[in-house]
């Protein structure tokens, strides 16, 4: 049945991404400034917005892995699952934003990449996840997940800097397209339309991979319990 389930799923995303691409080169008018390099908007803004959402559910998750680890370990290993696999899903997002990002910014701006407060927080707030990542891959001993989730706070903190980082200060990169004043927003509904199209297969995509990596993450969990427990009792 699980494995109905996930091919229905994967069939499901793969549709939607197809269908995202379709709309973004096919079907949305070229941009009559910057011509058809406008089209990786429709990638990087959607990866963007859905890389605040991963390292958000790694910041909840890992806020009660915080407060339960102690009276619930039970639920703590499970929060930390969740912790783990939201910071992964996140760095992914937030690579495509990294990549995109300079591939347009090098025809429009004539320059790869500029020390802008956008794009310098965009890329501190990937050091912290990936240091995050690192962390639990390499660190050792029973403190390894206090210590994820603590640094998980820290790239927390610089979220809300990088969203505002156009808005406080003035940068090179774009206006926000929504909520950047009276002339935000997409205009054009074709425009309009493939946007939210690849949002959604996005968000999809990722969902998926998140609960896949949950699953796993807490199956490993099981296994290194049982391993712990014939340690102790061979013991």
């Amino acid at each position: 049945m699980k494995k109905l389930l996930f091919a229905v799923a994967a069939l499901v995303v793969l549709a939607l991404m197809g269908w995202g691409f379709y709309q973004a080169i096919y079907v949305a008018p070229t941009e009559a400034t910057m011509g058809d390099v406008q089209r990786i908007f429709y990638y990087h803004v959607p990866n963007a917005m859905l890389s605040y959402l991963f390292f958000v559910i790694n910041f909840v998750a890992s806020l009660f892995f915080l407060v339960w680890r102690r009276g619930h370990p039970g639920r703590a290993q499970a929060a930390d699952a969740w912790a783990l696999a939201g910071a992964e899903v996140g760095v992914v997002y937030c690579s495509v934003v990294l990549i995109t990002g300079p591939l347009w910014g090098r025809p429009v701006w004539g320059i790869w990449w500029t020390w802008d407060a956008r794009l310098t927080t965009t890329l501190v707030l990937w050091l912290i996840y990936v240091s995050y990542l690192l962390t639990r891959r390499f660190a050792s001993g029973a403190q390894m997940q206090t210590l994820a989730a603590v640094l998980s706070v820290f790239g927390a903190i610089d979220m809300p800097i990088n969203y505002l980082a156009n808005r406080l200060w003035r940068t090179q990169h774009p206006a926000p397209v929504f909520g950047g004043g009276p002339d935000s927003g997409i205009k054009d509904p074709h425009m309009l339309a493939a946007f939210g199209w690849n949002v959604l297969a996005w968000a999809m995509w990722g969902l998926l991979v998140l609960g896949i990596r949950v699953y796993v993450e807490r199956r490993q969990q099981a296994i290194d319990t049982v391993a712990a427990l014939e340690a102790l009792a061979g013991d």
